[in-house]
This record gives C-alpha cells, structure tokens and sequence, in this order.
C-alpha cells in the first residue's frame, strides 16, 4: 500500500466553535489548501457510540454500542481490520475505548497501555490513555501537543498508511466550563495553534489529513441527543481528492467508507454509506 492517510479527532467540538475559533483550519480553507464541510453524527450523540459508527461505518442501532457504559470488542468490519487485509500499516494515538472497540476487550492497563504488534490484524502500533479518575476538578487529560508528537512519531517510526488520533480535551472543557464563556475560546485558540504545524508536517510526510470531531456539545455541555449543537461539526480535509458542494451536510457514517476509499481499500458490505471524496 503506497497511500497514507490521518483522521484527527478532537471531541466535541460544535460546528459553530471550529468556524469561530480555528483561525488556522478556517486559513486553510479560505487560502485553498483544505476543504470544510458540517457532518453530523449519528444516535445517541455519546463519544463511544461515535467512536464506533466512525470506524466500522454503521450505526449503534446495529453495532450494539449504546453509550460509554457499553464497550466491548466490535464484530462489524472497521477501518482498522480493511487496511490491515489489504497489507497496510495502523496506528492510534486515542482513548482507550478505541483499543477495546478495535483489538482486545476489556482494556488492561499494562499490556495495552502501549504496543507494537506488527502481525496484529487491526491496531500494529497502540498508544493509549485511559482518562482514570475523569471528573468535573480533574479532566485527567494528555496534552494536545504530546499526542500530536506521538502520533508523528509513530508515523516516522513505522511507517504508517492510517494513523488515528484522538484528543479528548476539547470535550472536557466543554463539559466543565459549557461553550459561551472565555476558558472554552481560550481552549479551542490553543488547540488550533498546537495543531498547525503538526498539519503542515504531516502534509510535508505525504499524507492526506482529515480533521474533525466525533460531536458536537450544546450550550450546557451537553450531548448524546438530538439537536443540531449537540450532533452538528465540521471536518476539513487536506488532499488531491474533491467532495461535493460546501453546503451539503455530511453523515458520520460516510467517514469510514471515504477513508477507506482513498487507501485504494476494499469497502465491506456492511458500509453502506456513499463515500463523500
């Protein structure tokens, strides 16, 4: 496999905070150099049922998570399982769940934490964080920048044809301050500043980028239900390939069928989203 390819996700994050505050990803789009579109996310708006729906393609209606509480290892092809059949290379720099969802359940701490498993069918190369002891006075969160160097690393080290990176700190200032109020705008500034130079790096590497979220969050705070705030993101998309018209809404369930398809990947029936690039 000679393409290569980076979903960044930095959770719940509402479509209004990236126009508003990503001065850098908005840059992009207005310079030319990426596309930007509103996706939404499937029922319930829950990080790990979004985690979910994004890597195997199919809603929690039908992979069987229903929330954070139910986490379990996934039987649904995802993008992980298509690029490793078709001899690529993976990485994740994420939450826990993904290595629960994606490799082995339940996530133990010392085996899983970190790992190279370069025959493993899903996750070769496996850097975790599990959040222990979150809460509204500790967010018990990784710096942006560190995940960011240690996907980077992965990528230089081993070559990967699909890494994934997800950063929970966005979703856990939202969830403590809410969204109209100057720790959030503060928050989102320093995300966007962390995570340019890693973009034009990536870039220089010869990888296509996609930056998105996996929700959005209301003016409490809040998600998992059903509302434009709590469901409605953007992602941008740094490549060669054109999508449709700005204004048209993209589903959640897209995302893993266009990944695939730009790797030159097989896309499994049980994707039956229409891939967006």
């Amino acid at each position: 496999m000679d393409r290569k390819l980076l979903l960044i996700i930095l959770d719940g994050v509402p479509w209004r905070n990236w126009r508003r505050l990503f001065g850098n990803m908005e840059g992009w789009v207005d310079s030319g150099d990426a596309q930007r579109w509103k996706m939404r996310s499937v029922l319930p708006s829950t990080s790990a049922s979004c985690y979910a729906s994004i890597h195997t393609g199919v809603n929690p209606q039908e992979h069987g998570c229903t929330g954070n509480g139910n986490v379990f290892r996934l039987s649904h092809p995802d993008i992980f399982s298509e690029v490793r059949k078709a001899g690529g290379v993976t990485g994740a720099v994420t939450h826990s769940f993904w290595s629960e969802f994606f490799n082995r359940s339940p996530f133990d701490y010392v085996r899983d934490i970190e790992y190279d498993e370069p025959e493993s069918k899903t996750i070769n190369h496996g850097r975790f964080h599990s959040m222990t002891g979150y809460g509204h006075a500790n967010q018990m969160t990784p710096s942006d920048v560190d995940l960011f160097a240690t996907l980077t690393s992965l990528c230089q080290r081993h070559g990967l044809n699909y890494g994934i990176l997800h950063s929970c700190t966005l979703d856990s200032m939202g969830h403590r301050f809410h969204h109209d109020c100057p720790e959030m705008d503060h928050a989102c500034f320093v995300a966007d500043e962390m995570l340019a130079p890693f973009i034009r790096r990536w870039r220089e590497a010869g990888y296509e980028v996609i930056v998105t979220a996996d929700h959005g969050q209301d003016e409490r705070g809040h998600h998992g239900g059903h509302s434009e705030l709590q469901q409605d993101f953007a992602l941008y998309y740094f490549g060669e390939a054109e999508g449709p018209d700005y204004d048209e809404r993209l589903d959640q369930l897209q995302l893993a069928p266009t990944i695939l398809k730009r790797l030159g990947v097989p896309i499994p029936e049980t994707m039956r989203a229409a891939p967006f690039l």
